[in-house]
């Protein structure tokens, strides 16, 4: 089970509603359509590098912030619908030498 925000909650819920933004205004000032902003926030779509790197400039982040929360949120996303699969896996064990 996912324990950490997706991205479109942690723009919503860290940035927007703190700072009084909406949708409507973010899409203007970092020039992408509102739609997209609203899938992020919706869970349907991830961030892009492109949308990544507009975040991160309007807001003054370093230019991975958004991109690692999307691969983080991505790999709990996926370990958690694979985790059986994973479980039967037995990591390699190199033999010794004098075998």
């Amino acid at each position: 089970m996912l324990d950490i925000l997706s991205p479109g909650l942690t723009l919503k819920q860290g940035f927007l509603q703190p700072l009084g933004l909406t949708v409507y205004r973010l899409s203007k000032d970092i020039g992408v359509p509102q739609t997209r902003l609203s899938q992020i926030i919706a869970g349907k779509r991830a961030i892009s590098v492109d949308t990544a790197l507009r975040l991160a400039k309007y807001f003054s982040l370093d230019d991975s912030f958004w991109l690692e929360i999307q691969m983080a949120y991505d790999l709990k996303k996926e370990k958690d619908k694979i985790q059986d699969e994973l479980d039967h896996i037995v990591p390699f064990q190199p033999r010794s030498k004098g075998t």
